[in-house]
């Protein structure tokens, strides 16, 4: 009666397993995938589980969904909004956008505002990007800076409403809103049984699962860009899975006037892009969201103090490229992080940080 028994339980305890998502997916070779352009920049995003092409569907419609709420310069967006009513009233906001925008209001304190979400009076001067991109007079600059301060923005946690103190004043998410969205692409993708599959929102990539090469239990081998490239040309590459990839650099978007190159990285007490030592970093983090919003935070750092920054942090690691064509790893990466020796850099030393 006890084997029986035994030879019962192990009976159920097999169908509860396999209930519970106990039996292995079959991970394929060839993905599905797809590639939009959305948000002014190119999303593909690749499933390697067996039957989930479908989950491509909500996926891709969940970045469309997010997109119009949250893009700066789409009328009726709910960005859109909030500016339209600075120094007037405030705007009632959904759940989604006010996450995002405490999320961002978070990463504005604790960079001590070298991330400033209420930056858009500066980004919509410049307008680097667009077709209509200037370099603005001083006056225009001084007077657009006056309007740059995070701590005008008030929350309403009980009304859940964003207001603007003084009219005039604009927010821009451009630094963390696809953090945001690649988060909840990946919510989108676990909901749907998905464990493999690559997400690329024009340089926020997550990994999840394992790459699907041999015995599926490697890390996805990710390039890391090279800042003073166009996209996909790689200067570098990390094992990771499960983990967000978030890249800022200078060679994004740029506007040249008079010889000058201007990038789009800009510094909110000055009105200008970023004028220091790096030409781009990577965010290895959990999180996009972090990633997106801990790049152009530590990118305002320089590397010695943005190396010292990312140190502190859990779960956290970063790549510093500078100008003067040196890299430099934070501590988690030292062992892992593998220079590809064709793309003219060097790995730079910690005492040689100015």
């Amino acid at each position: 009666m006890k084997k029986r028994a035994l030879i019962l339980v192990f009976g159920l305890l097999t169908i509860f397993l396999a209930a519970c998502g106990g039996s292995k997916p079959k991970i394929n070779q060839k993905p599905y995938e797809d590639k939009q352009f959305l948000m002014g920049t190119y999303v593909q995003m690749r499933i390697y589980d067996d039957g989930k092409k479908e989950v491509l569907k909500p996926a891709f419609k969940r970045v469309k969904e997010l997109a119009d709420k949250i893009t700066v310069n789409q009328k009726g967006s709910e960005i859109d909004e909030i500016n339209q009513e600075a120094g007037v009233k405030p705007v009632k906001v959904t759940d989604d956008m006010y996450y995002l925008l405490k999320e961002a209001y978070k990463y504005s304190e604790d960079s001590k505002g070298g991330f400033d979400m209420a930056i858009g009076s500066i980004t919509s001067l410049w307008r680097i990007g667009f077709p209509d991109a200037r370099k603005p007079d001083q006056s225009e600059i001084d007077q657009a800076l006056k309007l740059v301060n995070y701590h005008d923005v008030v929350f309403n946690d009980d009304e859940q409403t964003v207001f603007l103190k003084e009219k005039g004043m604009k927010l821009d998410l451009g630094a963390i809103a696809k953090g945001y969205i690649t988060d909840e692409v990946v919510k989108v993708m676990k909901e749907n049984g998905v464990t493999t599959a690559i997400i690329d929102l024009g340089g926020n990539v997550f990994v999840m699962g394992n790459s699907p090469r041999g015995n599926q239990k490697e890390d996805w081998t990710v390039g890391i860009q090279d800042p003073n490239q166009a996209r996909n040309v790689v200067l570098g590459s990390v094992p990771e899975t499960n983990m967000s990839l978030v890249t800022s650099g200078i060679y994004e978007r740029y506007l040249e006037v008079d010889g000058k190159t201007y990038h789009h990285l800009f510094n909110p007490k000055t009105g200008y892009p970023f004028d220091n030592d790096l030409a781009g970093v990577t965010i290895v983090s959990k999180k996009s969201i972090d990633g997106d919003g801990l790049s152009t935070a530590v990118f305002s750092m320089g590397v010695k103090d943005g190396m010292k920054y990312v140190e502190d942090l859990k779960d956290t690691e970063a790549i510093f490229v500078t100008r003067d064509d040196k890299v430099y790893v934070t501590s988690g990466l030292k062992d892992v992080f593998e220079l590809n020796k064709e793309a003219g850099y060097t790995m730079g030393d910690e005492k040689d940080m100015n």
